[in-house]
């Protein structure tokens, strides 16, 4: 009977090996994602999760795919900086957005993308399919790594976006590495017109969503829980919402491509993740 003879994947010494690096990262559902594609496509392949105790621990684990024992790995915090910093080479889009969240090894080469902006608007068309960003205001709760290449997928979408954040610098400082239509906004007036808001905090901001215009659609990028009290509150104001489940399994996709060099299988994954996670749709 093989590893994984349930749906008939096959591990062998000849697995490809992939995964997601952080710390914490045990609750992580990227394994859940990868490993049943890699299931339903039947590959010698696997996922699994890295929790590196400190900077240099990162750093062996990247030594580790350069010698070729890594086909390629997901960066989740505190180490997308570091991921960023250490390839050789960039994608556009992750140079855009200044972070990288897939690191690709091939030949001794680290190879540096990012799908997070992609999977941010693979969810806004899936859960909001009405909503133009082309010459629509967005306003981005948060500055940090979270929103970093949010912002710049959705300024390379057409869309003004204003960052809302409690120390205006990094505001600022963000909206300065970005430039093009990326300004800093403030609290009392960033509001007004917004066609999207997007919180990248990892708590609940303060806004109320009942004082937004009823057309504004309203994103969260957590997803534990997934019906954050931010958007239940957003829902109770008869808003759109966005569930921020539905961007990480967006992300997943191109994560998926350039680790294990396939397209991800035609699965319905929201069933499964909401399982894992104890909640219902």
């Amino acid at each position: 009977m093989s590893p994984r003879s349930v749906t008939g994947s096959r591990l062998t010494g000849a697995a490809r090996v992939g995964g997601i690096v952080g710390n914490p990262v045990a609750h992580s559902l990227s394994p859940v994602i990868h490993n049943a594609w890699l299931d339903a496509a039947g590959l010698d392949a696997t996922y699994a999760a890295f929790a590196p105790r400190d900077p240099a621990g990162f750093d062996a684990l990247v030594a580790f795919g350069r010698a070729g024992l890594l086909a390629g790995v997901n960066v989740t915090a505190p180490f997308k900086e570091q991921a960023f910093a250490s390839a050789d080479t960039v994608s556009e889009t992750a140079r855009a957005g200044g972070s990288a969240n897939i690191l690709v090894f091939r030949a001794g080469q680290v190879l540096a993308d990012s799908s997070d902006g992609e999977g941010l608007l693979r969810a806004l068309a899936q859960q909001a399919p009405g909503l133009s960003l082309r010459g629509s205001i967005v306003v981005m709760l948060g500055a940090g790594g979270a929103a970093r290449a949010a912002v710049a997928a959705l300024s390379g979408a057409g869309a003004t976006v204003r960052i809302v954040n409690r120390t205006r610098e990094r505001a600022e400082a963000l909206a300065a590495d970005l430039g093009g239509s990326v300004e800093v906004g403030d609290t009392a007036t960033a509001f007004t017109g917004a066609a999207l808001v997007v919180n990248a905090l990892s708590v609940r901001p303060e806004l109320d969503p009942a004082t937004l215009d009823p057309a504004t659609v309203v994103m969260d990028m957590t997803y534990r829980p997934v019906r954050t009290a931010f958007l239940q509150a957003a829902q109770a104001a008869g808003l759109t919402t966005v569930d921020g489940l539905a961007m990480l399994i967006g992300q997943a996709g191109p994560s998926f491509r350039a680790i294990f060099g396939v397209e991800p299988p035609d699965l319905d994954l929201r069933p499964l993740l909401l399982a894992h996670l104890g909640e219902t749709a």
